[in-house]
């Protein structure tokens, strides 16, 4: 499942609900309800390279991630909500941050990405 949204508007694709219909979340609330929604999140701004490139070896490996745009003012306040002075992009497998292209390189080459991804189901196989 992908899910790819603009922060300022309200969307939603599956069962991921960027923007509850009428209501007001504050970031870190946000941030914490998508994390939990999907196995497989990246949170990064608009037109991101390294994000492309970790959406490209996610799908590599079967993972289909969701992904979460921001613009402009949205992108800064989901950014501090990130915590732990966590940067864009920022992936988050299972509901633990693994942290940007980096971290996710490091899974990768160690060998613990596909049985991580398998672990929280983001893998059929």
């Amino acid at each position: 499942m992908q899910a790819v949204a603009a922060a300022a508007g309200m969307m939603r694709r599956g069962s991921l609900t960027i923007d509850p219909a009428g209501e007001e979340e504050a970031p870190a609330e946000r941030v914490g309800r998508l994390v939990r929604e999907s196995p497989v999140v990246v949170f990064a701004r608009r037109g991101c390279y390294m994000a492309h490139v970790m959406r490209r070896l996610l799908a590599a490996v079967g993972a289909h991630a969701t992904v979460i745009e921001l613009e402009g003012g949205a992108a800064e306040e989901e950014e501090a909500a990130l915590g732990g002075g966590a940067a864009l992009p920022a992936l988050f497998v299972g509901g633990d941050p693994v942290g940007g292209l980096e971290g996710l390189m490091g899974l990768h080459l160690s060998g613990r990405l596909v049985p991580r991804l398998r672990e929280v189901g983001a893998l059929c196989t």
